[in-house]
């Protein structure tokens, strides 16, 4: 029984966080319910006196209440699944609101207007500016806005206090709620991605227990085994030792990507860390854009693998972060017997690209430096280096 309205509360707050909006869309129909019924209210008290053609002015009334209803149905959504035209419908009631108000000279007297009276559609009319405002945001706001003034004063044919007044206020109002609705949407979108990280978490979590480290151990294990054992049980090791880091990879997740497009390197490269490889980084995010982190990170593998393959089961790896002005360098080391001189360009002519594809190629992909230093007393050493704007 408990159980019941965690899930209830929870659904109502995802429902808030995929749909921000429809609570303000729901304060636009409710705002024009309760215009409706002040501006029904303060024509039927001034027909005898204030309007020239009184059934004319109560034709108008009737087309206002139709068009409440035909928009309070829209703006609710419509029929489930259909697709959203609200940001239509909130333009054609912007017109509607102007022809409305373009009634005003045929139906309303001009003394009535001399003495301050409302012409017709009155407040009824910024209805339409609000509903701008929640589907357009600050321009559709501050537009309709704009558009209803000048109805309002070619309208009325004067431009006095009262009619500035009005403005003005039509204008805060499609300012407020369109930055309302701006913040409002965009907040929910950081909200949306938090709930997917938890998500993720929460699964990585569930496969950690599933896969319990026992399972990396084994690898590790055939991996030191393979190395020692040498001939066709090296590259088994070799694949051992990759499945683990890509086992690793997975548990750890990916790294995430903030609204800015931006990833964190440092943390992409610390889940290669083993007992043969040290990584070491600075301990705030180092962030690049992901197409670069991840070719980075590609190249990193692949430098690591070469260690695996050829430096021996001894040779240990170690990789650094360092943050430069202007760049980010990441550099590969090991303390293997080095490439023989001669050895790459070899292995290219014979088209194994392994080293020119997933490190040079990689790192030229995203504007990179790539350089090699090696010999049989240093091992080897790849400087990766690539271009960073500085915040």
């Amino acid at each position: 029984m408990s159980d019941r309205p965690r899930r209830g509360a929870l659904s109502v707050s995802m429902d808030d966080v995929e749909h921000p909006l429809e609570p303000f869309w729901r304060g636009v129909i409710a705002y024009r319910l309760l215009t409706l019924l002040t501006v029904v209210g303060v024509t039927l008290y001034h027909l005898p006196t204030g309007y020239e053609r009184p059934p004319a002015a109560v034709g108008v009334l009737v087309v206002m209440a139709v068009w409440t209803a035909v928009t309070s149905w829209g703006y609710l959504g419509g029929l489930p699944g259909a697709p959203d035209r609200r940001g239509l419908l909130a333009l054609a009631d912007l017109g509607v609101c102007v022809a409305i108000m373009a009634t005003t000279p045929l139906v309303v007297r001009v003394a009535h207007l001399d003495e301050g009276g409302p012409g017709m559609g009155s407040i009824w009319t910024s209805g339409g500016v609000l509903a701008c405002a929640v589907a357009f945001r600050i321009t559709g706001g501050v537009l309709a806005a704009a558009v209803i003034s000048a109805a309002l004063v070619l309208s009325k044919q004067r431009f006095g206090v009262l009619e500035l007044g009005d403005m003005q206020l039509l204008g805060l109002a499609g300012l407020t709620v369109g930055f309302a609705a701006h913040v409002l949407d965009r907040t929910a979108a950081r909200l949306r991605r938090l709930v997917a990280e938890q998500a993720a978490a929460a699964e990585r979590e569930r496969l950690t227990r599933a896969v319990h480290d026992g399972v990396l151990q084994v690898l590790a294990h055939v991996q030191r085994r393979g190395a020692e054992l040498g001939g066709g049980a090296t590259e088994l090791g070799v694949l051992a030792g990759e499945q683990e880091t890509a086992l690793r990879a997975l548990l750890s997740g990916p790294g995430t990507t903030d609204a800015s497009g931006y990833r964190d390197l440092a943390a992409a490269l610390r889940i290669l860390a083993s007992d043969r490889v040290t990584v070491s980084a600075p301990g705030r995010p180092v962030e690049l854009g992901r197409p670069v982190v991840d070719e980075v990170e590609g190249a990193v593998r692949a430098a690591l693998a070469n260690v695996a393959l050829h430096a021996g089961p001894d040779a240990r790896a170690w990789v650094l972060v360092e943050e430069l002005p202007g760049a980010v360098e990441v550099s590969v080391r090991d303390d293997g017997p080095g490439i023989p001189e001669g050895r790459l360009a070899e292995a290219e002519a014979q088209g194994r690209m392994g080293v020119s594809r997933s490190i040079r190629g990689r790192v030229g992909d995203v504007g990179g430096t790539l350089t090699l230093d090696t010999g049989p007393d240093i091992g080897t050493e790849w400087v990766i280096r690539v271009p960073r704007e500085d915040t």
